[in-house]
C-alpha cells in the first residue's frame, strides 16, 4: 500500500502558480499583465517564481487585471492534504479467512484504520471447483462484484447465478457464501460496509 505526501507549498509558491496558471489559461503576456497592475514585468516575474513575497494591495491589483476575485487566490491553499491509499496490481495484503483452506485466495486492498473498521475491500481468487464452502456472517452490507469466472452465491435461502460483470449487494448478518464454482479460475470483488454505529 502507498502513500504520496509531497512537501506542501510555501504561500508565496502557491500564489506564484495560481497568478501564472491564470495568466497562461488567458494566454496573456507577462508583460502586458505588469503594465496594467502597475508593477514592473521583472517584479511579476519574481511573484509567479516565489522569488518575492508581495503586498496584499499587488495581489489585489493582479487579481483584478485577470478577472478573479482575490478569494480564488487564496481559495485552495489550505485544504487538508489528501489521504487516499494506492494499493499497485498484486501488493494487497494476504490474509486467512475461513475458505483459504478450499483454495480461496483473499487479498485485503485496504480498509479504514482506526479503532472502528468502516469498511474492508477483498480480491478473492477462487481456483478451486470444491463442493465445500464456507458460509459467512457478519453486520453490515456487502457488495460483490464478479471480474472473472461463474458462480452460484447463496444468501440466506436465496441462490443467485452470477456472471462475469454482474454485482449483488445484501445484508451481511444473513449468511452467505459460494454454493457452486461453475467456471474456475473466479475473481470476486468483496466490499464489506460497516456502517459508522
Amino acid at each position: 500500500m502507498t502513500t504520496e505526501n509531497p512537501p506542501r507549498l510555501r504561500l508565496e509558491q502557491y500564489l506564484g502558480m495560481q497568478i501564472r496558471r491564470e495568466r497562461q489559461a488567458q494566454e496573456l503576456k507577462l508583460a502586458d499583465v505588469a503594465r496594467i497592475a502597475g508593477i514592473s514585468q521583472g517584479m511579476l516575474s519574481k511573484i509567479e517564481n516565489a522569488q518575492v513575497s508581495t503586498s496584499l494591495d499587488i495581489l489585489s491589483r493582479l487579481c483584478d487585471v485577470l478577472g478573479m476575485p482575490m478569494s480564488k487566490l487564496f481559495s485552495q491553499y489550505d485544504q487538508p492534504d489528501g489521504s487516499a491509499i494506492l494499493v499497485k496490481s498484486g501488493e494487497g495484503l494476504e490474509v486467512v479467512r475461513r475458505g483459504t483452506e478450499k483454495g480461496h485466495t483473499y487479498h485485503l486492498l485496504n480498509h479504514t484504520r482506526g479503532p472502528k473498521k468502516n469498511f474492508e475491500a477483498y480480491m478473492v481468487t477462487m481456483d478451486d471447483a470444491s463442493e465445500e464452502f464456507p458460509t459467512f456472517a457478519h453486520p453490515g452490507t456487502e457488495f460483490l462484484h464478479l471480474l472473472e469466472g461463474e458462480l452460484v452465491y447463496r444468501h440466506g435461502n436465496q441462490l443467485y447465478p452470477m456472471q462475469a460483470g454482474d454485482s449483488l449487494t445484501f445484508d451481511g448478518d444473513v449468511p452467505h457464501g459460494p454454493e457452486k464454482l461453475v467456471q474456475v479460475p473466479i475473481r470476486l470483488l468483496s466490499i464489506m460496509n460497516y456502517g459508522n454505529d
